[in-house]
C-alpha cells in the first residue's frame, strides 16, 4: 500500500473511531463523575483523528512529527478513560473492550510512526 493510501485508510479509521467514542460517551451514566469522563473522553478520542487530518496537511517535517505526538497522547489519554471507565463500572466491559482494542491499535501506529520519525 502506497503512503497516500495509508494516510486516507487511517484517516478513515480514526474519523470511525471518533463516531464510536461519542456514541460510547452517550451510553454513560448522567451522574457528575460520568459527565467529567464523558467530556474528556470525548475530547480526547475526537482529537485523535483531527490531529491525523491536520497532520497528513503539514506544512513542514516538524509540524508532522509535532501532531503525530499529538495523535499519539491523546490515543493514549482514550485508552485511559476507557479503562477507568470499565474499572469503575460506568459501563460493562463488553460495551468498551472494541474500542479499547481499537484504541491500542492506533496508539500501536501513532507510535510507530513516531518513532521513524
Amino acid at each position: 500500500m502506497r503512503n497516500k493510501e495509508f494516510a486516507e485508510k487511517l484517516e478513515e479509521r480514526t474519523r470511525r473511531f471518533a463516531v464510536r467514542i461519542i456514541r460510547l460517551s452517550s451510553k454513560l451514566p448522567n451522574n457528575p463523575e460520568a459527565r467529567v469522563i464523558r467530556t474528556q473522553i470525548t475530547k480526547c478520542g475526537t482529537s485523535v483523528g483531527a490531529n491525523y487530518r491536520e497532520a497528513n496537511r503539514s506544512r513542514s517535517k516538524a509540524d508532522f512529527k509535532n501532531r503525530i505526538r499529538i495523535c499519539e497522547s491523546e490515543a493514549s489519554e482514550t485508552e485511559y478513560w476507557l479503562e477507568v471507565i470499565g474499572e469503575s463500572k460506568m459501563l460493562p466491559w463488553k460495551a468498551i473492550k472494541a474500542d479499547h482494542e481499537e484504541c491500542g491499535e492506533l496508539l500501536a501506529i501513532f507510535t510507530s510512526i513516531g518513532a521513524k520519525l
